[in-house]
């Protein structure tokens, strides 16, 4: 057994999540961050699209706030984001991060889960309790709610400490946990996406507009941590639109004025009225038109046209009449 003061450690660790629903574009695995503090057993989790870094940044900031505060130590595997996997020696982005939030990094030794054995324990309950039920209708932003619930639910677990009977959500409070910014350090997250017909683009639960003539296209959407401002740009960088940011998850479409104008324009070209209809052009008759129409009222005038044939159905049912009363030849073979 190892010692875990409160307060002293949270162990961090990535869960990779098979067969997501395919809505979420996110490939053949979902990634999950999962931090535990050591002494009290209490975790949080957050969904990220994918494990770079600052994917890691940002999926770290917000496990911490859900945790209320940071311990004195983290500690990891050996991540490529967070330290070289050949020495153990943390990289420099990654130091920079634990500077910005006052803490220390602990790296396992090669070969020695155990030393964060109460993450691990809580990625099988993440993986067995919530995962394995997750349906594949729901978003991102629903799921997300979803192990939020769980993780807040096995705060109730039961512990005895010292012959006391107690639980992990109050294990929890009594840790002495740091404060940390106000804001999450600020790391560049960029992202791509593909215009939408409706020239949209799709960023963490929230549409922004791009100016038209765009649909299909493939645009980076950059966002830093922290920053109110998410800039739209193309693959060389080139930024073609800035939105304020909507809340995570928020549903909500943010167009620019001018993008709206455009698109309206661009889709009232292709109605306008400079030019007649085709399909509605007057066309008088010609010359050879009229003269058969005057063949034909020349015609009606001498009478020599086919006077009007009308049917008589009389005619036809006497003849019916007539036939029924006519032996079959068969018959009359028989009377000859």
């Amino acid at each position: 057994m190892i010692a875990h003061p409160p307060g002293e450690e949270i162990q961090f660790d990535w869960l990779e999540l098979p067969t997501p629903p395919v809505g979420w574009g996110v490939g053949e695995h979902a990634h999950l961050l999962v931090g535990a503090l050591s002494h009290s057993g209490r975790w949080r989790a957050q969904l990220a699209e994918c494990e770079d870094f600052p994917h890691l940044v940002q999926a770290l900031d917000q496990v911490l706030r859900k945790l209320g505060g940071t311990a004195r130590r983290w500690r990891f595997d050996r991540m490529s984001t967070v330290c070289y996997a050949s020495s153990g020696q943390i990289t420099a982005a990654f130091a920079g991060v634990a500077k910005y939030y006052g803490v220390g990094v602990d790296i396992c030794p090669p070969r020695r889960g155990n030393r964060k054995g109460v993450v691990e324990k809580m990625n099988h309950s993440a993986a067995q309790r919530w995962w394995r039920t997750v349906p594949d209708q729901l978003t991102v932003e629903q799921a997300q709610s979803g192990v939020d619930k769980l993780a807040v639910r096995m705060d109730e677990r039961r512990r005895t400490v010292g012959g006391a009977r107690t639980t992990v959500g109050e294990l929890a409070a009594a840790e002495p946990l740091l404060e940390i910014p106000a804001l999450p350090f600020p790391a560049e997250l960029v992202v791509e996406r593909t215009v939408t017909a409706q020239g949209l683009v799709q960023f963490e639960g929230n549409f922004y507009s791009v100016p038209p003539g765009l649909p299909g296209a493939r645009v980076l959407v950059v966002h830093r941590l922290g920053e109110d401002v998410v800039s739209i740009a193309t693959a060389s960088r080139a930024v073609i639109a800035r939105h304020r940011r909507a809340p995570r998850g928020a549903g909500q479409t943010v167009r620019d004025a001018g993008h709206v104008i455009a698109l309206e324009r661009r889709v009232l070209e292709s109605f306008s009225d400079r030019a007649p209809c085709k399909t509605k052009v007057r066309r008088p008759p010609s010359a050879a038109a009229l003269a058969e129409a005057d063949k034909l009222r020349s015609r009606q005038a001498t009478g020599s046209t086919a006077e009007r044939v009308v049917v008589d159905l009389a005619h036809y049912a006497a003849v019916a009449e007539g036939l029924r009363s006519v032996p079959p030849p068969k018959e009359e073979e028989n009377a000859e």
